[in-house]
C-alpha cells in the first residue's frame, strides 16, 4: 500500500504530542521573578522536546519520500515509533517540574533512547522490505549519527545520577547533531523532481 495514510496518521499524532506539551506550560503561581525563573526551566525542557519532535517529523517526512510503498511490518514499526514519541510529553512534564533531579532526568533520557531505538527499528524494517537495492540504505550510508545517538542517550541516562546538568548537555548535543534534516536522505529523495539519487556515504 502507499505510505500516504501512514504519513497522515503520523502528522496527526505529532500535532497532538506538541499540543499536549504546550498545555503543560502553566502560568507561574507567583508574580515575582523567582516564580518566572522556575517557569523558565520548564520552558527549556519544553523547548528541547519540541526540537526533538520536530527533528523526528522532518526526518520522517524525508524517509518516506524514499519509501512510497509500505507493508504491514512498516506500519507496525511506525506505530512503535509513535508510541515512544507519545511518551515524551510525560517525561518532559516531569523533568520540567523537577529540574536536574536524577530520576526525572534519567527518565527523560530513557524516552529519547527508546524513541531512537524505535526509529532504528522502523528504518531497518523499511530497508528489509525494500530489498537489496533499497534506496534508503543507499542514502543512509554508514549512518554514523543514527548509530551513535542511542549510545549518547544511554550515557546521558547514566550521568543523570552523577551530574544531571551533563545529561542535559548530552541530550542537547544530540539534538544539535540532528537539527538540520538528514541531508543524505533529503538529497536522495529529491521530491521536487521525483528522482532518487544515491547520496554520498559518510
Amino acid at each position: 500500500m502507499r505510505s500516504d495514510r501512514l504519513l497522515a496518521l503520523t502528522d496527526g499524532v505529532i500535532a497532538v504530542i506538541i499540543t499536549i506539551m504546550v498545555l503543560e506550560l502553566k502560568p507561574p503561581e507567583g508574580t515575582d521573578p523567582a516564580a518566572l525563573a522556575h517557569l523558565g526551566l520548564v520552558f527549556l525542557s519544553y523547548f528541547l522536546s519540541f526540537v526533538y519532535v520536530a527533528i523526528y517529523w522532518n526526518n520522517h517526512h524525508h524517509f518516506f519520500h524514499l519509501a512510497p510503498q509500505v507493508d504491514g511490518a512498516v506500519l507496525w514499526a511506525n506505530f512503535g515509533l509513535l508510541f515512544w514519541l507519545s511518551l515524551i510529553p510525560f517525561a518532559t512534564a516531569w523533568a520540567g517540574e523537577h529540574p536536574f533531579a536524577p530520576l526525572p532526568t534519567a527518565l527523560y533520557g530513557a524516552s529519547l533512547f527508546m524513541t531512537a531505538l524505535a526509529w532504528y527499528t522502523m528504518q531497518t524494517v523499511i530497508i528489509r522490505e525494500q530489498g537489496p537495492e533499497s534506496p534508503l540504505r543507499a542514502a543512509l550510508g554508514r549512518d554514523l549519527k543514527g548509530k551513535a545517538s542511542p549510545f549518547l542517550y544511554f550515557a546521558g541516562i547514566g550521568m543523570a545520577f552523577v551530574s544531571p546538568v551533563v545529561s542535559y548537555l548530552i541530550y542537547a548535543g544530540v539534538a544539535l547533531m540532528w537539527l538540520i534534516p538528514d541531508r543524505r536522505v533529503s538529497r536522495a529523495s529529491a521530491p521536487e523532481t521525483g528522482s532518487v539519487q544515491p547520496a554520498p556515504r559518510l
